[in-house]
């Protein structure tokens, strides 16, 4: 029997890196809903969620808590099961003879852009008998201030409308509204507004209060008859809530579905270079009023469509790398697209900018887009194009000096320019980020059939190839993107990312009709070979006879054809990581036993046996299921104790889809 996936932490309502809210227990009623950024300086980190359900007049609990008040929390209603899918995630418990399932989908389709970058997720419940008798059942809902401050001493106030047909639509923000003004790594939005919009008003009720009015729902099952005086309220001490109340039929065996929306406004969403941009969805002048309603109304052919796509990911995922496989991809897909946010520039060019989450908060960073593209490649390649026009735009513009790649573009949500580093030369990272770069190109106009891409920045890739072909074989002492145990001179694996990056520039040059030698990278690969090669496998650096590391940028010499390594190189890599397993997987490199979750599943990826595809993945489904670190999927954990290193939701986790790259036609 398949056992099932404890996840570290579940996703919720995943929507942006302000919107992202997560379960980090066992049972989801065990703890308060929190944001991905946990708890930090004036804020606990919980964005709450209250569940209640009341089952012929028995109060139970099955979503969030009533904080630290013990005496008063009710009884649990008891969760039998959990199941997340890529676009949602559904809860199951039973007791006092009914069934209930709530199921939290955000309906992030890569495929309909106006779809993914709508800033709404809905919370279903839906409710049966399983014992045979008809039931009375209403459940409570509710979601806190804690949504839309930052700091707890922050003031908010709230409002009421109704929308089309009489839908409810609830909403608070801060009272400074201080819009695009908190940039920063762990920080959460104070600006906007968050929405809960209740469709069915003959079956529901709605209040603003506070969290002491949990208690008298609690005593009563019913609601206040009107809102809260309309008088801001710091957070700590008001304490207030959006809520609602849903009456159902009679329970019956026969399942009946209710659902809510949980939304937010941010106004705009990104400065980038010093023009206010609002998010995708709104480029055209839709209103929030607007996109709720249209929420509200697509939300069942929404349902059915993420219910498809989810069968299918997962489908092939199996294919690609059997059962454990599947909970991976699951656990990492909502995380990674949920760590971007989706907007256009003045232009009407798509931008999908990351934020560097649990690191700097950097917005842009090519070393965090290049792990992610294997789930873009896969679904949408115009959204790698969308993580690439910042870099160009800033590296083409007279505030960048070097001849290099950028870093980043700023800190989310600013995109004004690099901030990484100081933009001091010794803290830059110029093999790693340029080598991304030809390659993010060389994949995306391959995925797409097209060099048209390319040649809108031809200039910008030549100038980085040759600065390879100048520097990249055997890279000076410099950071790269793995040098968590500090900088390396003469890394091989940096080494092959130049050589990849200057294939790609290769191909790049034929689809385009342009002249070029093949034979650069053809020596390059020859050389790399003599230089690295320590027997039985290939050195971390070239200078450091017995060191090792994880080649994983060799995964392209397969993907995109070029094949300037024998195939040997890659059997010999990945016969040798299956001799430096730990409990949790194979380490990153033999300074540290650290690995990457993403740059692991890319070595697995250059395996051809099925069996060591699984030997080399399966470790992580079980750091996933023992991990002490309850946060959002880190892609950096000790392989022997299975803790996290400090990482956390980041998009860098859209790189465990390499595997279904590798399986799947991604080719035009």
């Amino acid at each position: 029997m398949r056992k099932t996936l404890r996840s570290p932490a579940v996703p919720l309502v995943t929507i942006d890196p302000f919107t992202s809210v997560w379960s980090d227990a066992d049972h989801l009623y065990d703890e308060e809903t929190k944001h991905w950024t946990y708890e930090v300086e004036n804020h606990e980190g919980v964005h709450g969620m209250l569940g209640l359900v009341s089952i012929d007049g028995k109060v139970r609990r099955f979503l969030g808590s009533l904080g630290k008040d013990e005496q008063n929390q009710p009884d649990i209603l008891p969760q039998v099961n959990v199941n997340v899918k890529p676009l949602s995630t559904l809860y199951t418990f039973e007791g006092e003879g009914i069934r209930l399932e709530v199921d939290f989908m955000t309906p992030l389709l890569l495929d309909d852009l106006d779809i993914l970058s709508r800033p709404a997720s809905y919370v279903t419940f839906h409710v049966e008998s399983v014992d045979g008798k008809d039931h009375d059942v209403s459940i409570y809902f509710d979601i806190t201030g804690e949504w839309c401050v930052n700091d707890l001493a922050q003031e908010v106030t709230w409002f009421r409308s109704s929308l089309k047909n009489g839908m409810a639509n609830l909403s608070m923000g801060t009272v400074d509204q201080p819009v695009l003004k908190r940039p920063g790594d762990l920080t959460r939005i104070d600006w906007g507004y968050v929405h809960l919009v209740v469709p069915e008003m003959e079956k529901s009720q709605t209040v603003i209060h506070n969290k002491e009015g949990r208690k008298d729902w609690i005593a009563t099952q019913s609601l206040p008859m009107k809102d809260n005086e309309q008088k801001p309220v710091s957070v700590a001490k008001g304490e207030p809530v959006l809520a609602t109340m849903i009456s159902f039929d009679p329970v019956t065996t026969e399942k009946q579905p209710n659902f809510l929306v949980v939304a937010y406004d941010d106004i705009y969403s990104i400065e980038y270079f010093h023009d206010k941009l609002v998010g995708y969805w709104r480029r055209n002048g839709m209103t929030m009023d607007e996109m709720l309603i249209r929420a509200v109304e697509e939300y069942e052919s929404l349902q059915k469509r993420c219910a498809v796509f989810s069968e299918q990911v997962l489908k092939n995922a199996e294919k690609a790398g059997g059962n454990r496989y599947t909970d991976i991809v699951s656990l990492a897909y909502r995380q990674s697209i949920a760590a971007h946010k989706l907007v256009e520039d003045k232009e009407g060019n798509i931008l999908f900018l990351s934020k560097e989450c649990n690191s700097n908060g950097c917005i842009g960073t090519v070393d965090v887009s290049y792990p992610s593209i294997p789930l873009y490649l896969l679904y949408n390649p115009e959204l790698v194009k969308g993580m690439m026009r910042p870099i160009f735009r800033y590296a083409s513009t007279d505030d960048w000096p070097f001849d290099f790649a950028p870093h980043d573009v700023g800190q989310y949500p600013l995109a004004n320019g690099q901030v990484y580093g100081e933009n001091k030369l010794e803290n830059q990272m110029p093999i790693e980020e340029c080598g991304n770069m030809l390659i993010m190109a060389a994949t995306v106009c391959t995925a797409e059939g097209s060099p048209a891409f390319a040649e809108e920045h031809w200039g910008l890739l030549t100038q980085w190839a040759n600065y390879l072909q100048k520097n990249g074989l055997d890279p000076g002492h410099q950071l790269c993107t793995d040098d968590f145990a500090g900088h390396l001179a003469r890394n091989a694996n940096l080494s092959i990312k130049a050589i990849m990056g200057i294939a790609s520039y290769q191909r790049l040059c034929k689809m385009l009709g342009k002249e070029y030698d093949q034979t650069i990278p053809e020596k390059m690969a020859q050389e790399w070979m003599e230089m690295a090669d320590n027997g039985d496998h290939y050195k971390l650096a070239f200078d450091q006879d017995g060191s090792w590391s994880l080649k994983y940028n060799l995964v392209w010499d397969e993907l995109l054809s070029f094949r300037l390594f024998p195939q040997e190189v890659r059997e010999k890599e990945v016969a040798f990581y299956l001799t430096k397993q730990n409990r949790y997987g194979t380490p990153l490199d033999n300074r540290k036993p650290y690995t990457k979750t993403d740059w692991l599943i890319w070595a697995a990826a250059l395996a051809d046996k099925k069996e060591d595809v699984k030997t080399l993945i399966d470790p992580i489904w079980d750091m996933l299921n023992e991990t002490t670190s309850r946060v959002p999927f880190t892609d950096w954990y000790d392989t022997i104790e299975g803790h996290h290193h400090g990482f956390r939701n980041r998009t860098v986790i859209g790189g465990v889809f390499m595997l279904l790259l590798k399986h799947l036609d991604w080719k035009e």
